[in-house]
């Protein structure tokens, strides 16, 4: 009985004491994606030639890369870097840290010190300015880091002088993008960006020149004041035999006509002194006769911005009397419409017989005048519609501003009414809209205009028939 009971109670007690088992805990997979760094690392390691490793370099630049695997990618790629000894290799990985350091909420600072340090060993130059490219894009990165944008323009200093234009072109590029106007380059205090920059306006290479002048004008897109003293320089650069120069030195000279317009400036070879702004708008008006339709497209557009030239220059734009190896020509309209009442044409028998005849006195020739006089009568007349709509739309700005100028830019105005294009025609039309309010056709301009209504095309009439009201002059 007593063991019965012992035994019961050893039963009771177990079951009391006895804990639950527990339950084995689910394991948990976790997907991760294969390291970038890693991968790339395999296939530039398969590469057996450099065309297998620019293919792979391809491929990789097409997938995307988080922001915490950059740094890691950009490292294989330079360990890669220092083994290839192909220049089209190792330009294509300067080409795509350039891309990485692009990555969304990346902090490119942190591959800095890795990529100026490919400095030290390379030699080749097209690699050397596509490595002064990436650095522009890291500073561009990191416009608030004063003491990164130092480094990066003693880079471009010290690799000023190379050889090859493209080096000279992305450090000029650099330092207009990340210079300051009154930071020395040397340790001595000596050597300000904008004197450095100006240096290169007389670069023996056009696509240098061309490169000062655009670094010049990122300076002053930036906020910062260029000097005067490079007018001269940027005259000089209007007469330049690649019209890229030209072109950037048009917009360069208007710049400067913009910053200084009440400064005066002395007429070569003469005792006369005008504006700068009066003298700059002569210069550019000389450019809408330039051998390219594209900077004469260029001088008729920057025309239009010049709203502080004196009267006497605006007024010289539409003056008939041409100036051509100091003999007054006519105009194409004053040729034709001689031509119409006598009723007879050049036959081209008698040598010269269209020449003007009339000299000129050449103490009697204003200089400044020279250079604007019939400015806007060519632009009109250009064989290119590019430059004529570009003209039509410069008199729009300019005639919008002065009342007395809107009167005599109206007949050449009307004028285009007959050209053949129609763009031109619309244009034209549309400027008639905008200066109405300081303009009276009179009525033979008016029948001009009404002819306008006439034309199969609906476009020019339905523009007429809502234009603004115009009184005509009896």
């Amino acid at each position: 009985m007593a063991a019965h009971l012992k035994k019961r109670v050893y039963e009771e007690f177990s079951k009391v004491v006895q804990l639950p088992q527990e339950e084995a805990p689910a394991k948990k997979l976790r997907l991760t994606k294969p390291s970038k760094s890693a991968a790339l690392h395999i296939d530039l390691c398969k590469a057996s030639n450099p065309t297998d490793a620019l293919q792979y370099l391809l491929h990789f630049a097409r997938s995307s890369v988080e922001a915490e695997s950059v740094e890691g990618v950009v490292r294989i790629l330079l360990e890669h870097y220092y083994k290839e000894q192909d220049n089209s290799v190792r330009l294509k990985i300067a080409s795509l840290i350039g891309l990485l350091s692009k990555t969304q909420n990346f902090n490119p600072e942190s591959i800095l010190d890795d990529t100026l340090n490919t400095f030290n060993t390379e030699k080749s130059h097209q690699v050397l300015a596509q490595l002064l490219d990436t650095l522009l894009v890291i500073g561009t990165q990191l416009p608030e880091s004063l003491i990164v944008r130092h480094r990066l323009i003693e880079v471009a200093y010290k690799h000023l002088s190379d050889t090859y234009f493209g080096v000279r072109n992305k450090c000029l590029q650099l330092l207009g993008c990340l210079g300051n106007v009154d930071t020395p380059l040397n340790k001595d205090g000596q050597g300000l960006v904008p004197s450095l920059i100006s240096d290169y306006f007389a670069d023996q290479d056009p696509r240098v020149r061309t490169a000062a002048i655009k670094a010049m004008l990122q300076l002053h897109e930036r906020g910062l004041k260029i000097q005067q003293t490079i007018y001269d320089q940027a005259c000089q650069l209007l007469c330049d035999d690649y019209e890229q120069v030209r072109s950037a030195a048009v917009q360069m000279v208007w710049v400067l006509s913009q910053l200084y317009p009440e400064s005066i400036v002395p007429i070569p070879s003469s005792n006369e002194q005008v504006r700068l702004v009066d003298d700059s708008f002569g210069k550019i008006s000389h450019m809408v006769s330039d051998g390219s339709w594209v900077v004469r497209v260029q001088a008729a557009k920057t025309l239009g911005n010049m709203l502080q030239v004196s009267p006497h220059f605006l007024e010289q734009t539409l003056d008939k009397k041409l100036m051509s190896d100091l003999r007054r020509k006519r105009t194409a309209h004053e040729r034709a419409k001689e031509l119409y009442a006598s009723g007879e044409f050049s036959s081209g028998r008698k040598w010269a017989d269209d020449a003007p005849k009339e000299k000129v006195d050449t103490s009697a020739v204003n200089l400044i005048a020279s250079g604007a006089c019939g400015a806007f009568v060519h632009g009109l007349e250009d064989e290119m519609y590019e430059v004529r709509i570009a003209a039509v739309d410069a008199l729009s700005a300019l005639a919008q501003s002065s009342a007395s100028f809107a009167e005599k830019c109206l007949d050449f105005l009307v004028d285009m009414f007959n050209d053949e294009i129609e763009e031109v025609r619309l244009q034209s039309i549309h400027v008639l809209r905008q200066i109405s309010t300081n303009i009276t056709l009179r009525e033979d301009q008016l029948d001009t205009v009404l002819a306008v209504l006439e034309q199969s095309t609906p476009t020019p009439s339905h523009l007429l028939l809502h234009a603004s009201r115009w009184e005509p002059h009896m």
